[in-house]
């Protein structure tokens, strides 16, 4: 199971233009806002990309806002992990469990998700947070992904499995945030 010391969030392109033309965007973004919001709390942290942001936009404001003034990783290459900046940072934080959301899920999710099997990473996609253009993509990008060796989870079962008890401050504020839709 994932616990806070080990985990860390990663928030693949979920950019202008490409978000809102994924398939159920606003699903997208709605869970990837509550996972943002969840790991704040427990103090999961949040690394976020961006795919040639000068064609594709920016990170959605909506996220942007929540992610604070951490600045995204801008990348070229599909995976994330093509990103020297990006690996460098990942390897920094020494957790070795990563929760993955974001879009394309049959290109870029695709992508980082088996390099960082590759590396040794446990890797944890977010099968309610990530899309991509087409339903057949996204369920072909999952099913490849997890023939891959990466566990599926989902929203809820993710942020509750960080969260591990059901009492104090902190459990009513990410039951709140559950909650929300």
């Amino acid at each position: 199971m994932i616990s806070p010391k080990e985990t860390l969030l990663l928030v693949i392109d979920i950019q202008g233009k490409l978000a809102v033309t994924v398939f159920q965007s606003e699903r997208i973004i709605r869970n990837a806002s509550k996972l943002i919001r969840s790991c704040k709390l427990l103090g999961v942290p949040v690394i976020h990309t961006e795919q040639y942001p000068k064609g594709l936009g920016r990170t959605v404001e909506e996220l942007q806002l929540l992610i604070g003034e951490a600045k995204p990783f801008e990348k070229s290459s599909f995976s994330c992990c093509g990103n020297e900046e990006f690996m460098k940072h990942l390897r920094s934080l020494g957790g070795n469990d990563i929760l993955v959301v974001g879009a394309e899920t049959h290109v870029c999710v695709y992508q980082t998700c088996v390099e960082l099997l590759e590396f040794g990473y446990n890797v944890h996609l977010v099968t309610d947070a990530v899309s991509s253009r087409s339903e057949e993509n996204r369920t072909l990008g999952i099913r490849c992904i997890e023939r891959a060796g990466a566990a599926p989870t989902s929203t809820e079962m993710a942020i509750f499995e960080l969260l591990r008890i059901a009492e104090g401050d902190t459990f009513k504020a990410i039951s709140k945030i559950i909650k929300e839709d």
